[in-house]
């Protein structure tokens, strides 16, 4: 059973009563970010129950020493973990003498958190009865904000309603921090300074190791009735690594007591004064102040929803998930620093390392290119380019030679940092992912300059790693590639995984089209590439000769490409048949027994046809599909996406719905039951896939958009937006009709169906 306590709603994420068994999932689902760091929903009042508390700083990690049972040539040395940094939004409250912690109250009511994500906005409120006999009502905004991205505000309100009270509010920044995934228990933080002046407080630390600095900071105002009392803190507690400070109000019956609490993070990536910074900071909060900080933070949402909102009409539950993952996306990754990337759980939980995985180029480039300026997709490109060095380093620590890259599975600053043997040495299709973001970047911006400044050294370091990772194999006079995983990582160790030899075939021929492309085209760059890179045509040839005949394991009696060369041995129930109790199989069974099982994790075989969906026909989508989808157990956030558009494109719309409403209500519904740990936030650009390229049949070909609109019937209509080479056009699709509308200066021509659609500027063009 899926929880479903989160109440539909087309704009918001509400949540209406208290339980403690939910804090920790909502923790996660109420999470706010602003691109360069987030908070997950933890209450800034003390709370005695189970909680996950966590901040985050984009970019700021921490290599911790690698943990295994039994060490191996080539494992990395650490795995980078995303660190919880210190806490500003904390503040302790009393009340009459009464600590108020709602794991403790006699009664909680009215409890309600919403998570407007129209405007950026998170919301708390209760009435609590506290074991003194007080009751109070109290309501807290939070938000980060877009505009200043190292301030967060919160505005937290008390109100006595059964007496007068003395209320001491306790705001505090602390540094002793812990993160909830560490393999050795270590400390992260080292404290450096601890500074305050009036009402403004510094906690300055430094992560052992890596070095990085940070400034946690706080101001803070204390109103009566919304009036500032201009009060100076009544005590100062400090240690080594924690300040805080104490306010004392009087608030009569029924009068609201509040605390404007500025706080956030100035971080040695961008300051050589991190304190001096946070005090600018300060002063530019303070400057704007409370109210039009606020609207600021509206605008600047609205900006980013009239560009990247997709609406659905007549089903509330699919209009609350997609926008809540388009959200989360923008609050994760906004393109503004080439040195940033886009973590597996952004901003809400620390699984995963919080690093950069093969998820960014395969799922998220898509959306970053269609709903911003293409300047974004090409800063998640350069990060790649600008750790090609480490790629062929991790590539040379492994055994290979001459210049070949191999991209890490999960990294922070381009050292693979993953270590699990079968993942990290053998889940090697990653590299394939990256020159495919390269491809589709060109094919969706018309942007080639990319390929010659940058994106051909890259292809040519991953072509080299493919010559050298296939195998000849004089049993089938064929290259074979050897011991791997593919994207399915329930079978490990695998020879010949369809997926990872054809993008490995196909990795060296797109190289080559370029080199060739770019010698002809682009002279200069060519010459200083080939000197650089020390490649010749002999190599070319070597290269050609393998991708030219790669082997791909085939059943001619299923009529379809094997998963890899053993699938068919396998016993082949199919997951309808698999006892309901023995779900998820990750959480059910033995290791041994998934890798001896035929379930597939995600699409594998699929993410093939998905990626090269032009090199086979519609029957052999059918066919494959047909025969891997009922083996799937969808155990990955990144699987029902592809499979929801892969059933679109068959116009088998009610699958095609079923895997969409998955998809984009995993964490919402959390269907893996892990929300607690965090939202998957990469998958979310799945579901933007889902309905883009699986309802709206959304393609690029020869430079020009192509669509096949498609509806499922429980909607009215549905609409999207698309930023294809600087002009925007708007698609809405009912069920009988389809309209197309234009920003932009110049015509463009569509294809709708097959048939071509010329759509003008400021025009609506019905089909």
């Amino acid at each position: 059973m899926n929880q479903d306590y989160i109440k539909p709603d087309n704009w918001s994420i509400i949540e209406e009563e208290f339980d403690v068994k939910r804090v920790k999932s909502s923790e996660s689902l109420f999470s706010i970010g602003n691109g360069a760091m987030g908070q997950r929903a933890n209450f800034e009042e003390h709370y005695s129950g189970k909680t996950f508390q966590g901040s985050y700083i984009a970019g700021i990690y921490y290599p911790d020493k690698t943990k295994v049972g039994w060490w191996k040539n080539g494992y990395p040395e650490y795995f980078a973990k995303v660190l919880n940094a210190p806490n500003w939004i904390g503040i302790d409250i009393e009340i009459n003498n009464e600590i108020l912690d709602l794991g403790k109250c006699k009664s909680v009511s009215n409890f309600r958190r919403e998570l407007n994500m129209k405007e950026g906005l998170y919301y708390r409120s209760f009435n609590a009865i506290l074991q003194n006999g007080i009751e109070i009502a109290v309501k807290a905004t939070r938000f980060l904000s877009l505009d200043l991205d190292e301030l967060g505000v919160i505005n937290y309100e008390i109100t006595p309603i059964n007496a007068d009270a003395k209320i001491l509010f306790k705001p505090y920044v602390d540094a002793g921090v812990h993160n909830e995934d560490a393999n050795w228990e270590e400390k992260f933080w080292e404290p450096l300074d601890v500074q305050h002046s009036s009402n403004e407080a510094f906690v300055t630390a430094r992560t052992f190791k890596t070095h990085f600095t940070a400034t946690t900071f706080m101001q803070n105002t204390i109103l009566l009735e919304g009036h500032n009392l201009n009060n100076t803190p009544l005590n100062i507690e400090k240690t080594s690594d924690k300040i805080q400070l104490t306010y004392e109000v009087t608030a009569s019956k029924g009068q609201t007591a509040s605390i404007q609490k500025l706080g956030g993070y100035t971080v040695s990536l961008n300051h050589e004064n991190t304190q001096t910074a946070a005090q600018n900071v300060i002063s530019k909060g303070l400057q704007i102040g409370y109210t039009k900080l606020v609207e600021n933070q509206i605008q600047a949402w609205a900006k980013i929803w009239e560009m990247s909102d997709i609406t659905i009409d007549g089903d509330v539950k699919a209009q609350q998930g997609i926008r809540f993952n388009i959200f989360q996306l923008n609050q994760t990754y906004l393109g503004k620093d080439s040195r940033l990337n886009i973590g597996p759980k952004g901003f809400t939980g620390e699984k995963y390392g919080g690093s950069t995985y093969w998820d960014t180029e395969a799922y998220c480039i898509p959306f970053y290119m269609a709903t911003k300026d293409q300047q974004v997709a090409r800063n998640l490109l350069a990060y790649r380019y600008n750790q090609l060095d480490k790629a062929i380093e991790n590539a040379s620590k492994l055994g290979f030679k001459n210049g070949a890259a191999l991209y890490p599975m999960v990294t922070m600053n381009g050292e693979e940092c993953h270590n699990e043997w079968e993942i990290t040495f053998e889940e090697i299709h990653r590299n394939g992912a990256i020159a495919f973001a390269i491809f589709n970047y060109y094919r969706f911006t018309g942007d080639y300059s990319y390929i010659p400044e940058k994106g051909l050294e890259v292809l040519i370091g991953i072509a080299r790693f493919w010559h050298q990772r296939a195998t000849y194999s004089t049993y089938r006079n064929q290259y074979v590639i050897l011991g791997v995983t593919g994207p399915n990582e329930y079978e490990n160790n695998v020879n010949n995984n369809f997926y990872t030899n054809y993008i490995a075939k196909w990795c060296i021929d797109y190289a080559v089209e370029q080199i060739n492309k770019v010698e002809k085209e682009y002279a200069s760059d060519y010459a200083r590439i080939m000197s650089k890179v020390n490649l010749d045509q002999a190599e070319i040839a070597h290269w050609k000769a393998v991708a030219d005949n790669m082997y791909f394991p085939y059943s001619e009696e299923h009529g379809v490409y094997l998963q890899q060369d053993g699938f068919l041995d396998k016993e082949l129930v199919k997951v309808h048949d698999l006892d309901k109790s023995q779900r998820p199989i990750n959480q059910k069974w033995s290791w041994d027994r998934i890798l001896r099982s035929p379930y597939i994790k995600q699409a594998d075989t699929l993410q093939g046809f998905y990626f090269f969906e032009d090199h086979f026909s519609k029957e052999q989508l059918e066919k494959h599909f047909d025969f891997y989808e009922p083996f799937t157990v969808h155990e990955s956030s990144l699987s029902p996406c592809v499979h929801s558009i892969q059933a679109a494109t068959l116009g088998r719309m009610e699958q095609a719905y079923t895997f969409y409403l998955r998809t984009s209500r995993l964490d919402l519904d959390d269907y893996n039951k892990e929300v607690e740990e965090g939202c998957h936030i990469t998958s979310m650009a799945g579901t933007w896939m889902s309905i883009v390229e699986g309802f709206g049949g959304m393609r690029v070909k020869n430079d020009t958009l192509h669509f096949e609109p498609r509806i499922p019937k429980e909607w009215k209509g549905y609409s999207f937006k698309i930023n294809f080479r600087h002009q925007i056009l708007k698609v809405s699709v009912h069920q009988n009709e389809t309209t197309f509308s234009l920003e932009g200066n110049k015509e463009i021509s569509v294809f709708v169906n097959g048939k071509e659609v010329l759509v003008e500027p400021n025009s609506l063009v019905t089909v």
